[in-house]
């Protein structure tokens, strides 16, 4: 009887220690399973969001950063900039921006939340080239009234200070705009949109 009643403790006690290896093995075998099916750190950096500080960004300058791997154009317009796009729109294939090439809440004259803030992608929507930033109010070789935008030297692409299209260019919309917020007066986050009710 004393025999039968060690037995049993032993074999107790080693189908609970094989049970608890058994499971921890299949827990080790199962991290690096699920976690290579995570995205890498590098693909995970490629769409997070960027944070720009447009604090040093002066009036009538560019501001050039990354985001997905595409160039990030943040633009803070004069207010002659801004006055010469309300005379443009009978000279561009899309005033109204109606093709989806920015966010609902960019849908405006500006394309931006923030009149005096652009905020573009910069790759001409032909094919793929970047286009010049030519902010200048003053005739150019390529636009004898030129009122300031971008200037796509590759195959003559022209955009307005809004990033909308010239109407007989070969880009066929819009410059896109990219979603972003403003964090506040010093920071734009590009690749998240503004909360509900932010302006």
């Amino acid at each position: 009887m004393a025999e039968q009643a060690v037995d049993e403790g032993r074999r107790r006690f080693l189908t609970v220690t094989t049970a608890a290896v058994g499971a921890g093995g299949a827990a080790a075998l199962a991290v690096p399973f699920l976690a290579s099916m995570l995205p890498s750190e590098r693909a995970q950096a490629a769409g997070a969001p960027v944070t720009v500080d447009v604090s040093r960004l002066e009036v009538g300058q560019i501001l050039r950063d990354q985001w997905r791997g595409r160039p990030i154009w943040i633009v803070r317009r004069t207010p002659e900039q801004l006055a010469a796009l309300e005379g443009l729109n009978d000279k561009l294939r899309d005033p109204e921006s109606a093709v989806d090439q920015q966010p609902e809440y960019a849908r405006n004259a500006y394309r931006s939340i923030k009149p005096e803030y652009l905020i573009l992608v910069g790759i001409c929507t032909h094919l793929g080239c970047s286009p010049l930033f030519e902010p200048e109010i003053r005739p150019q070789p390529f636009a004898a009234d030129w009122q300031g935008g971008f200037f796509c030297p590759c195959h003559g692409s022209k955009f307005d200070m809004a990033g909308r299209v010239y109407a007989g260019v070969p880009a066929p919309t819009n410059l896109q705009v990219p979603p972003h917020r403003f964090d506040d007066v010093q920071r734009v986050t590009i690749g998240l949109d503004p909360e509900a009710g932010a302006a």
